[in-house]
């Protein structure tokens, strides 16, 4: 929908023209975010409908889950490698495997250190074991 009313064909649907109120009602509506959010997802990736539809589905799902590790972006790679106390690529190994969920990572890779810690444990108790055979 632009704002000629004369052009109604499908080129016309896949737009939004925040200079029309009704327009603006009906898309916030159909996307139920408020006229404010429509407004800056519009100024924030154009006037085409889909591209408005996904990111505000992209939007809401980062909003429904804030301990998500997005691995695309490079700050939240510092954060959570920091966070972790890891190598970003380690992080990068430990989503892989476990998911995005931070609860989910953070389980995963307590779980290899005590895997390693439990290994190192049997290590040097065999090696105390070859000892004292060696001293008998």
């Amino acid at each position: 929908m632009a704002d000629n009313k004369a052009k109604r064909g499908g080129a016309d649907r896949a737009l939004i023209a925040l200079t029309e109120k009704y327009e603006v009602a009906y898309w916030s509506n159909k996307f139920k975010v408020t006229p404010a959010k429509l407004k800056y997802a519009v100024k924030k990736v154009g006037h085409s409908a889909r591209k408005v539809e996904e990111y505000i589905k992209l939007q809401k799902h980062r909003a429904a889950d804030k301990s998500r590790i997005a691995l695309g972006e490079a700050y939240e790679v510092r954060y959570w490698s920091k966070k972790f106390k890891i190598t970003p690529a380690r992080l990068k190994a430990a989503v892989a495997a476990a998911g995005h969920s931070s609860r989910k990572v953070e389980a995963y890779l307590a779980s290899r250190t005590a895997t390693k810690k439990a290994k190192k444990t049997v290590k040097k108790s065999a090696k105390k074991t070859a000892k004292r055979k060696k001293a008998a």
